[in-house]
């Protein structure tokens, strides 16, 4: 008790009085307000920021396109321009290209696991205040609609005049009132789950207890999970494009995803719309099987390694379907993953440096590649290790489309505007802190290269991050370390070799803060 009361009155003793929101006095980020996640002032950037795109709504007429790629589990390392690639038995070729030519982000951070990623980049908040913490399974009863009261990016976009589609993986809900199309988009076309829930039902190698088993394949199929390729719009039109019978039909998956995204692409440049576009992967989430074109497509001959392959190639494409359509020029693409690799599956997983994997606040767990490219806007050959969050792609994408006034004002707002990061030629990141949360624990934060871990996850067993695995406690004092000096998160510097722990902890304080005025939703996974 007296260790927490002396820990709570130094950390007050290092807070700045009088803000909006309270920061340590290492913070050079501002609160403006304290529904908004406080961001570093960058004025000579947002005016060349502003210049730059009031000279391309002269030039073109309108606001620009918007298209994430989504890659499932990618490792940070998996990519050649993150030094994966060839290196590792798999080129990316495509992918390094937009590296190359734009701005690699070498901290962009996502959340530990695939659906809370989603969430928070459609909402621009972090999913322990929407209640979406974990996936949603078959077999779930969720008490409240997450959805329901959100403001989403897509929803946004559409008021302003774009036409927004998700073409690919969703994984943040399959009922009525939680599908995209029900949330925003326009339009959809995908799968509701990701790529192992489909696979497992055919698999009688690896869940023959499952497959072999008539009884219990009789009880799996009676939890009523969707199993099919859908078609929706937002007038509530739903439709069944092609159901899952075989691994094949799965395996094939991302090229059916890829065709729809060329096709798309190409009709709605013959509109007058611009059009946000979130393409989400089922690959390279495990268990991957690779398309017949793909297989052995990779040096390395393994699954993994073909998928990875295949995505890259799909990427390729599709920008170049943007550049035939004549819209390369007026579409910022962004390229990430929603987690790390999932080592529970190794060897179909990707490859991070970093400690840990998905499932873990670590950075192997929650530190993606984030590869920005927007021809003749964001100047070729750029890297920056400012920080990232996936949730700024929330923000970012609602300034580009001119509808800042639409985010909301009655909650909590944790995602920043980083356009001018992205395309001021030395621009440099708006954010200072990134905050970390294992479901509804918050275990960690980075600030400038300072990582700051209260809990810690655990792997009883090599590569298992997820399946056995334990979250525990720090003692005495929290674990810091210097992601300069110390990027594997191996040797904590503490006491000994940092200045700014109280500091950290100060900044941690007063992101817990924030949950008195705007509490977070319960919607039954356990927040």
């Amino acid at each position: 008790m007296f260790r927490a009361m002396l820990w709570s009155i130094l950390l007050t003793s290092l807070l700045v009085p009088g803000s909006a929101l309270a920061q340590s006095k290492l913070s050079r980020a501002v609160a403006t307000s304290d529904h908004m996640q406080p961001a570093i002032p960058r004025p000579e950037q947002d005016g060349e920021a502003a210049r730059k795109l009031a000279d391309f709504e002269a030039r073109t007429g309108r606001k620009p396109n918007i298209l994430i790629f989504i890659i499932d589990d990618m490792g940070w390392g998996d990519l050649g321009a993150y030094g994966g690639g060839e290196a590792i038995g798999a080129a990316t070729p495509n992918i390094d290209q937009l590296a190359a030519e734009g701005l690699k982000l070498t901290s962009t951070y996502a959340q530990y696991t695939c659906t809370p990623t989603r969430a928070a980049l459609n909402t621009g908040r972090l999913p322990v205040r929407t209640g979406l913490i974990r996936p949603i399974l078959a077999g779930d009863n969720v008490t409240v609609n997450p959805w329901e009261g959100e403001v989403s990016l897509p929803k946004i976009l559409s008021d302003h005049g774009y036409y927004t589609m998700l073409v690919g993986k969703w994984h943040v809900g399959e009922i009525e009132g939680m599908r995209p199309h029900d949330i925003g988009f326009d339009e959809f076309y995908g799968y509701y789950r990701a790529q192992k829930e489909y696979i497992q039902r055919f698999d009688e190698h690896r869940y023959g207890d499952l497959v072999l088993d008539k009884d219990k394949r009789d009880r799996y199929d009676s939890i009523g999970a969707d199993d099919t390729l859908t078609y929706g719009l937002k007038d509530g039109t739903t439709q069944v494009v092609e159901k899952i019978i075989s691994i094949k039909d799965m395996a094939e998956g991302d090229g059916k995803l890829r065709d729809y995204t060329v096709k798309r692409i190409g009709e709605l440049a013959k509109g007058d719309k611009p059009f946000f576009i979130e393409h989400a992967f089922m690959k390279v989430h495990a268990d991957d099987w690779p398309s017949e074109k793909f297989k052995g497509a990779s040096a390395s001959k393994y699954p993994y390694k073909d998928a990875v392959v295949e995505v890259d190639a799909y990427i390729g494409d599709i920008v170049r379907a943007l550049d035939e359509a004549g819209e390369l020029e007026n579409t910022l693409i962004f390229v990430t993953s929603d987690n790390g690799p999932q080592l529970d599956s190794w060897p179909d997983s990707g490859y991070t440096p970093f400690r840990g994997a998905k499932g873990t606040t670590w950075e192997g767990g929650v530190r993606v590649p984030g590869v920005a490219y927007w021809k003749g806007m964001i100047k070729p050959g750029r890297v920056s290790d400012g920080l990232f969050d996936l949730m700024d792609l929330f923000n970012t994408s609602v300034h580009l489309a001119g509808g800042d006034e639409e985010i909301p004002t009655d909650r909590y707002i944790d995602g920043i505007d980083q356009t001018s990061f992205l395309l001021a030629d030395d621009g440099q990141s708006k954010r200072e802190n990134v905050y970390m949360w294992l479901g509804a624990q918050f275990t960690a934060m980075r600030m400038r290269e300072y990582k700051i871990h209260t809990k810690v996850i655990m792997p009883d067993a090599s590569n298992l991050w997820i399946d056995q695995a334990t979250l525990n406690d720090v003692a005495l004092a929290p674990w810091v370390f210097n992601l300069y000096v110390d990027p594997r998160e191996q040797y904590a510097v503490g006491h000994r070799m940092n200045a700014w722990q109280a500091s950290l902890g100060a900044e941690m304080k007063a992101h817990v803060a924030t949950f008195r005025k705007y509490p977070p939703k319960d919607i039954g996974l356990g927040n």
